[in-house]
Formats: structure tokens, sequence, C-alpha cells
């Protein structure tokens, strides 16, 4: 499929450039590749990206996404893991749009190790996540990299579940809190697995974000991250004995949570980002 000087992915080119690289996918690194120009097309669609945006792709394997990227985006960084793959992402886009070619840089490292991209500041997120690492790459990226306003990513199903989630649902957890600290998040549809080459043995979701100010607080985000982390560690617990630990006693645990407004007999999954700070900024206050 050609659109605006690019010619996307279909299956019998993911195969031949498959082929090319004797390449067999792993499981160790989460690789299903798309192909179908529909579905990178959705995804470029749901995104929102446009013209203005500097976009930074994870896990670009053999390059369907990148070059639907490219049909609108003004910059797409390509961060890849695997030698192989990022060694022959530049040929694909010079062969598939060689307009375009100029707007895309291939960056060889591990996502969760970078602190920063080269280029002007990215201002969008849109990746097929590897699903083995989807949420620790998300929330590293949120980190270090302030100027991103939206994205969209592909991970698992139930990690998409996860991730939008709001407090009281069956779903909500560490991800949910942490996802929310940076961003409103929301479910954007389903991905088949027909889609994929492998198919993968699970279903795929798509997840929207947008930045947002984190909560008002004096208590800094790892401080509130560890109140997330003991708060959901084990689930079974209250909050008095969950996060008894990290305040050094149940019973300071307890006059935290009440100087927060929080019913020390509740549980993590009703709570949600904001109440989440509160407690972190009253456990500071008592020195826990």
């Amino acid at each position: 499929m050609t659109t605006d000087g690019v010619r996307l992915l279909g299956a019998a080119d993911v195969r031949r450039i498959a082929a090319e690289l004797d390449l067999r996918p792993t499981k160790q690194r989460g690789q299903n590749f798309v192909i179908d120009a529909n579905t990178v097309r959705r995804i470029v669609r749901e995104s929102g990206v446009g013209p203005d945006d500097v976009v930074v792709e994870v896990g670009p394997g053999l390059g369907s996404l990148t070059l639907a990227l490219l049909e609108v985006a003004d910059r797409v960084v390509a961060v890849e893991v695997d030698d192989v793959l990022a060694g022959r992402l530049p040929a694909t886009v010079a062969e598939h749009a060689p307009d375009r070619a100029d707007r895309c840089e291939v960056v060889h490292a591990d996502a969760l190790r970078i602190d920063g991209i080269p280029g002007p500041p990215p201002t969008a997120l849109v990746a097929n996540l590897p699903y083995n690492v989807s949420v620790p790459v998300l929330l590293h990226l949120l980190t270090v990299l302030p100027s991103l306003e939206r994205g969209l990513v592909m991970v698992q199903s139930e990690v998409a579940d996860r991730l939008a989630a709001g407090p009281g649902s069956r779903t909500y957890g560490v991800p949910s809190v942490k996802a929310a600290w940076f961003a409103d998040v929301r479910r954007a549809g389903a991905v088949g697995r027909t889609v994929f080459w492998p198919a993968p043995n699970v279903d795929s979701g798509l997840v929207a974000w947008s930045r947002r100010e984190p909560p008002a607080t004096s208590a800094g985000r790892a401080q509130v991250f560890a109140v997330v982390d003991a708060a959901f560690a084990q689930r079974r617990k209250t909050l008095r004995g969950a996060l008894a630990g990290l305040a050094g006693s149940a019973q300071r645990a307890e006059d935290a949570l009440r100087a927060a407004g929080v019913d020390p007999a509740s549980r993590g999954e009703v709570l949600d980002v904001t109440t989440f700070a509160r407690i972190a900024e009253a456990l500071a206050e008592a020195g826990g």
C-alpha cells in the first residue's frame, strides 16, 4: 500500500526481509511483527500524530509502524535494541520511503536505559511495545522524556486493561496508579492476533494517553511510588498493615493515613493517585 511516497510493508515484505536477515523472532524480546498495513495506519490515526510531531517509536522491528508514522510525522526516532534489526531499518526506510528517509533516525539502544534522544524534543510516543517490558518502558520514557505530550502504545490486552483501570476496578494496580501520575490514560481499542507474524498467543490492546501535571504534593515521585508499591505488594492487607514496613510500624502508618484523610482499614485498590500522594506527604512529614 502506497501513500504520499511511502510504501507500507505487507505480509510478503515482512517475510522477505526476515528471510534475508535469517531472522527468527524471539519470545525473549517479545518480537511479534505487524504484517497488516491497515493496522499500522489505524494505530497512527488513533495516536493523533500530525505533521508537527517528533515521534519516538520503541521496538520498530522490521519497520511496519515506522513507515506509517513517516507518512504523517515531521520526524521519527526509532529506538531498537536488536543489533540486526537496528542495522537493517535504515535500508528499509530508504527503500519504502525514499523522500522521507532523512526524517527517520535509528537509535541502537535499550529503551529502558536511555536518558534522552537526539535532535528536537519529542512530542509523542507511538509503539508496538515488547510485551515483556511494556510497562517499565512506558513509565521510564514518561519519566526521562518530559516533552512527550501524548502517545499510543500497543501492549498485551490485560496490560492495557491495567494501565487504563480506575480505582475500584478489578484490574486496578501499580501500573494504573503510576501511569496516572504522568497522564490521563484510556483504552483505545483491541488488535487481533492475525495481524502479527508470528501470531502471539495473547490478544493485544491499544492504550492512548495525554500528559497532565502530576498531583500537587510536597512528596517526590519516588516517595509516592514507594507507597504505591507497598500498598499493592500484599493486596489482602489493609493499608495500615501494608504500609507498616515503610512507615516503621503499623501505628505510624495508621497515624499518617489518618493525617491524609484515609481510612487505615481501606485497601490500595480504592485510592487514586492524588490520595497516594497525600499519604506519601503525611509519611514524609512524620519521618516515615
